[in-house]
């Protein structure tokens, strides 16, 4: 989502203005074109060759120079960018964006950039929980800037509260809906995923190979377009940002439960998760021991079918689609089951990419089947939407 998008990066002065690397970093993995200002105080703390190494592009601290102000001045750099991120935002530079001082290169972007700004405060907490800012906090947000942060947690001086600098994830997780074009606003969708867990005995389980990686980006995607998201997601899923509303589960019938209720009214149920087709049918609420197990029988039970569940009538949102992990005939077998479960369309793939980082597969609709290519699971998952966005149309 951020491939060919313009980052421009203001760098206050402040110690944590050394983790703003890693953020750089991170945006340019992701496709970004980066761009840095530094204020005087910030490079201080780091010099500005940390940041040109970073993006192989000239890092801007003068207002007043004039070979900068002939190729890319004030006013293009803020032309240029698609969004503007501060990070860090100290106290001193949040008061004077809030009352529009413009006296060093960066405060004069802001005094003529339109596009969207991220501010990421970072400060001893004394500082932050002052009066003075939080009136300047507020004062920004009036006039529509987005925050991310700060962080409650350990500080640079060694106390403890709200100053620290926000993660790098969790400043692209803040930064993606404001450059990502707001097509699914006013949809509310249900996405499941991760492996469910059924117990045996108090220690074994059956379950599946899956991490939920993929739905994970699905979520995270469908977010940043503006849709209301919940995610029930099965043990070990990754983390989502704090707009999506997540459900925890553990087995197929917790997960069954959390998504019938989710489901109810929504316009996409999306089941990726891997759930287990059976349970024991006996729980055992003690752990077995091997001397006890060797000649034991197991008897499984045969869990609900999600999919088939909430795509029945009564229950069906406006769109469901389906995934379906297969090891040979993709294809076919994903045919039978989006006849089976009357679903809108399936994403097929290989059980192989269970666990991986990258993953490929068919996508599938009655009248359509469409092979995607091994693609990072964040590009398969945007690959993904753009085919329900179609869809939908």
């Amino acid at each position: 989502m951020l491939t060919g998008k313009h980052i421009l990066i203001g760098i206050g002065g402040g110690i944590a203005v050394y983790r703003v690397a890693e953020l750089v970093r991170l945006l340019i993995r992701q496709g970004a074109e980066v761009r840095c200002v530094m204020t005087r105080s910030a490079c201080e703390f780091v010099t500005p060759l940390t940041f040109e190494a970073l993006t192989g592009e000239e890092v801007h601290t003068e207002l007043f120079d004039l070979a900068g102000e002939r190729t890319m001045g004030h006013i293009q750099l803020a032309r240029w960018a698609d969004a503007v991120v501060i990070a860090p935002a100290t106290a001193n530079l949040i008061t004077k964006l809030a009352y529009g001082i413009a006296d060093d290169l960066l405060t004069t972007i802001m005094q003529v950039n339109d596009n969207p700004v991220l501010i990421v405060p970072a400060m001893n907490h004394s500082m932050w929980n002052s009066s003075a800012t939080q009136e300047n906090v507020e004062k920004l947000k009036f006039r529509g800037i987005c925050f991310s942060g700060p962080e409650h947690g350990e500080l640079a001086c060694g106390e403890e509260g709200p100053g620290r600098l926000s993660e790098p994830e969790t400043i692209i997780e803040r930064l993606l809906p404001l450059i990502s074009e707001q097509n699914l606003a006013g949809q509310r969708w249900v996405i499941n995923a991760g492996p469910t867990w059924e117990s045996w005995d108090s220690v074994r389980l059956l379950t599946s190979r899956a991490t939920g990686t993929l739905g994970s980006c699905l979520a995270a995607i469908a977010s940043a377009h503006g849709a209301d998201v919940t995610f029930v997601a099965g043990p070990g899923t990754p983390e989502t940002p704090d707009s999506i509303h997540r459900i925890n589960v553990e087995s197929a019938g917790e997960m069954l439960t959390g998504c019938r209720e989710a489901a109810k009214g929504a316009d996409l149920f999306i089941a990726s998760a891997a759930v287990s087709d059976f349970r024991f049918s006996k729980l055992i609420t003690e752990k077995l021991k091997r001397g006890d197990i060797e000649q034991l029988q197991i008897e499984l039970t045969a869990n609900p079918d999600i999919v088939a569940t909430i795509a029945s009538p009564g229950e069906r949102p406006r769109h469901v689609i389906a995934f379906a992990a297969e090891s040979s005939n993709h294809v076919e077998h994903a045919r039978k089951k989006l006849d089976r479960k009357g679903v809108d369309a399936i994403f097929a793939n290989d059980t192989g990419n269970m666990g991986s980082a990258s993953a490929s597969g068919w996508w599938i609709t009655p009248d359509q089947i469409e092979q995607i290519d091994p693609l990072p699971k964040e590009k398969i998952a945007e690959k993904i939407i753009e085919k329900i966005m179609e869809l939908q149309q």
